[in-house]
């Protein structure tokens, strides 16, 4: 009988980042700016490397992977809260909700395990210069990229399964600005202990694999370049790893900051601005972090426009 009582939800209403009016147009312009400049660095990245022989190199594959995995995470939050910003009630089917959080986990799982094999690259390329073309081939890295995207996809598959077998009777306010997973357990009138255990337990080994990779590739590096003797090989060296520390640093302070400590911990507000961080701020920064910081991506960048100058000329004169 109390079944029968129960109303599933069929939307839900996000709470959004804030309720004040007054900052709803200067929020909604400062995150349109972002997203712009995210989605123009990242394409950007990847076109350049696309059009450099120079980068035609498993490292830059990589960061090229990493570039299109922060535009897609990037476009399954962003649009969305910036369509929030300009609407008085912001309502989410649950059909559009469960895919939003899909893709959401997918690529951030995706861009954890993208790290580690990046770190991995680093630890080859300075500790294994002379087999670095073997070890880390067209075929290799191509099956390390094929790695990440499934470890990604599976990790959403299990996360969300276990998100659409809960009930959501009343209570419809999701306490975020996007469908994530805690969030969405609050709202559940079933029981949400697997859920939980469930949840930690991916969480930590999502986080913690890929932490203990890429500690270790570094704690590798750092050795072989202590026992180098050339100081131009350990500025080389120092200056190839200092863009993946700085991506590294940026990404898993703020997601364990997020999903590593227990919920009565977390208050709203440190929840928000965390998520904030690292699902449209981290997006936006590391296609910068890899040019402003990398000497061969300012030559190819250079030297690609160049190339469009030169034909443009060419073509206005003919």
């Amino acid at each position: 009988m109390e079944e029968a009582n129960q109303t599933t939800v069929t939307e839900f209403i996000l709470d959004g980042l804030t309720k004040n009016p007054e900052l709803q147009l200067p929020l909604f312009l400062i995150f349109l700016g972002v997203y712009l400049v995210t989605v123009v660095g990242n394409l950007g990245m990847i076109i350049l490397i696309m059009f450099s022989s120079q980068l035609h190199t498993p490292m830059y594959y990589l960061v090229s992977s990493l570039s299109f995995i922060d535009c897609c995470q990037s476009t399954a939050i962003t649009p969305k809260m910036l369509l929030n910003f300009v609407t008085e009630k912001n309502v989410i089917s649950y059909t559009e909700c469960m895919a939003q959080f899909y893709f959401f986990c997918a690529f951030a799982v995706a861009e954890c395990y993208m790290l580690a094999v990046m770190a991995y690259d680093r630890y080859v390329a300075i500790s294994n210069p002379l087999l670095y073309n073997v070890t880390m081939s067209y075929e290799v890295c191509l099956w390390m990229i094929a790695g990440v995207y499934g470890m990604g996809f599976i990790s959403a598959t299990v996360d969300a399964i276990s998100i659409m077998r809960l009930v959501f009777c009343k209570a419809n306010i999701i306490r975020h600005y996007f469908c994530d997973y805690f969030p969405l357990l609050e709202l559940s009138c079933s029981s949400t202990f697997i859920n939980e255990v469930l949840a930690w337990s991916l969480g930590s080994i999502t986080i913690l694999i890929p932490a203990v990779t890429i500690l270790s590739s570094y704690i590798f590096i750092i050795v072989s370049i202590l026992n180098s003797h050339s100081t131009g090989g350990r500025c080389k060296a120092f200056s190839t790893c200092s863009s993946h520390i700085s991506a590294v640093a940026l990404f898993y302070g703020s997601t364990s900051f997020m999903y590593l400590q227990p919920p009565s911990v977390s208050s709203l507000g440190q929840s928000k601005f965390s998520s904030v961080f690292y699902t449209i701020v981290v997006p936006m920064l590391n296609p910068m972090i890899y040019s402003l910081r990398n000497k061969d991506v300012k030559v190819a960048l250079k030297k690609l426009i160049q190339k469009v100058n030169f034909h443009t000329t060419k073509t206005d004169f003919h």
